[in-house]
């Protein structure tokens, strides 16, 4: 095994063994790194002095203002509070300036990152904390409650300390003014343990995902670095927390791995995210579909000039709001696909390479295919989603580990067409197809044909039971505002539907409802709606 700077060494013993881990690839010289690595170190030092590190509403931080509070942050949680290299630190908190020192400072004291979404609650807090043995924590004061709760069943954790958002007046910004500047980071390395970013989950035991340090570095120089070519010059929004990786990546990665700014938002909604844009001049721009499709409303009395560059993940992006929001900014958007388990986006296409509908083509660094029934690499066609790269997956002691990585790749769980360009078009996770009668139909192809509706404001398919057919493809659609949800309504969405594809594939059943239930990235939750815990629509 590798040599290590962590004295505990939870984690590192509990990784997949070397058998059942994906193959990695560093192919490009750009993803070959020095043995000794702290990733902390790496991204905080690119930015000049004086450049804006992080921008919000509540002020400005330069890279040198930020390198000396991790170097506080991490001082105190190694000299005060007992940390020692390979210890688990719990994070909580919005987005902000705080948030991320406290990110950077653990790193460079040797610690591990179990960053959580804000809202989690307290049995969700728990797991984490027994799952990863959590000796320390780092907490917003408004995120503190559901913590504390979780905390005290498991009476794990030995320090936790307190901030009060950026408003710099918080009992651990007071700790810190009386803590002295400096500190020699931890030479960690490379593939040391920089992170563990457990899955929001749909059902059962939450995912640990593991992550090296080199893993932090290397999403950035692969799809960051040639998609969407940054510079320093670059102002950086997202909806998604840190605690999600596609957040982490383009709001804190990203922007200080090319010296750029990244522009936080607490609360992140479509109308927040043009406020900033305005505001402070975002240049580049990352959110969900749905995001893109609700800011298409508000755009037209918006100035967003200052745009570069917008990506999407997290879902499918329909080919429809791809041409509306191009129509709307004259931007045509980065669309991708990535994992928490590969730590960032992995196929994608930027410029005159985008093909709207299409996800793209692997990440300069990533090699991808779609395997067949048996597991064989095709060269074209349909199957499961299958890639490898500088980047994969490392469940944190779980056995899920041998179903996600076959034969050195790693599978998604997605289903997808790979065609003789060598572009990779989505048709439904694995588990979304609906086989009625016989047929197999994606969900994503039934929904994308809604869309293109003008009555439709959102949409989600899913197969019903059916004595008959085994499944039919049943929609819930929320309508657009003013259209009238009626039955006559939803016979129009039908006929619309076998207008525009297969007629076999129409939905059967339609129910209006007021909102599809979400995760709090974005994702859509069809699990919700199978389980039927959707009230209809008032």
């Amino acid at each position: 095994m590798a040599p290590t700077a962590h004295l505990d060494t939870f984690v590192r013993d509990r990784l997949p063994p070397p058998e059942l881990q994906p193959e990695f690839l560093f192919d490009l010289p750009e993803l070959a790194y020095p043995d000794r690595l702290n990733a902390a170190v790496a991204l905080i030092g690119t930015g000049a002095p004086d450049a804006v590190a992080v921008l919000n509403d509540a002020g400005r931080w330069t890279y040198a203002e930020m390198r000396d509070l991790s170097d506080r942050i991490a001082r105190l949680l190694v000299e005060e509070e007992g940390l020692v290299p390979g210890n688990r630190v719990l994070l909580r908190g919005p987005n902000g300036a705080m948030l991320y020192a406290a990110w950077l400072g653990i790193l460079k004291a040797g610690g591990i990152v179990v960053a959580t979404m804000p809202i989690l609650r307290p049995l969700e807090i728990a797991t984490i904390l027994e799952r990863a043995q959590v000796s320390h924590a780092i907490v917003d004061g408004r995120c503190l409650a559901d913590f504390a709760a979780a905390a005290a069943t498991t009476g794990l954790v030995r320090s936790t300390l307190v901030y009060d958002g950026d408003s710099g007046n918080g009992a651990l910004e007071t700790r810190l003014d009386g803590v002295a500047p400096g500190f020699t980071p931890v030479a960690t390395f490379r593939d040391d343990v920089a992170l563990i970013a457990f899955t929001s989950g749909t059902t059962g035991k939450p995912k640990g995902c593991i992550h090296y340090h080199r893993d932090v570095l290397a999403c950035a120089d692969s799809f960051a670095r040639h998609l969407l070519t940054p510079s320093a010059s670059d102002l950086w929004a997202c909806s998604a927390p840190i605690a999600f990786t596609f957040g982490l990546g383009m709001l804190l990665i990203f922007p200080w791995r090319f010296g750029g700014t990244a522009v936080t938002i607490e609360q992140p909604g479509p109308k927040p995210l043009l406020d900033a844009i305005e505001r402070h001049g975002v240049t580049m721009l990352a959110t969900a579909p749905t995001a893109y499709k609700a800011m298409l409303a508000l755009a037209p009395e918006r100035r967003l000039t200052s745009l570069r560059a917008c990506v999407s993940a997290g879902e499918h992006l329909p080919a429809a709001t791809w041409r509306a929001w191009r129509e709307a900014t004259g931007i045509g958007i980065v669309d991708g696909i990535g994992a928490t388990e590969m730590m960032h986006i992995f196929i994608s296409a930027s410029g005159g390479d985008i093909r709207p509908g299409a996800t793209g083509r692997a990440v300069p660094g990533y090699q991808a295919c779609v395997l067949d029934a048996d597991g064989r690499p095709l060269a074209h066609g349909t199957g499961r989603l299958a890639v490898k790269g500088p980047t994969g997956c490392r469940y944190f002691d779980d056995e899920r580990q041998r179903l996600y990585v076959q034969r050195g790749w790693n599978v998604t769980g997605d289903t997808y067409r790979a065609d003789e360009d060598g572009y990779f078009w989505y048709l439904a996770r694995s588990d979304d197809m609906i086989i009625s009668a016989g047929y197999n139909i994606a969900a994503p192809e039934v929904e994308n044909a809604l869309y293109g509706h003008p009555a439709v404001q959102e949409c989600a398919v899913i197969g019903a039971p059916c004595d008959e057919r085994g499944q039919i493809v049943k929609a819930f659609v929320v309508a657009a505002p003013g259209a009238e949800r009626s039955p006559a309504l939803a016979v129009a969405l039908q006929e619309h539907v076998k207008a525009t594809i297969a007629p076999y594939k129409y939905p059967r059943e339609i129910e209006f409802v007021d909102a599809l239930p979400k995760t709090a990235t974005g994702k859509l939750q069809r699990h919700v709606l199978r389980q039927g815990d959707v009230p209809p629509a008032a």
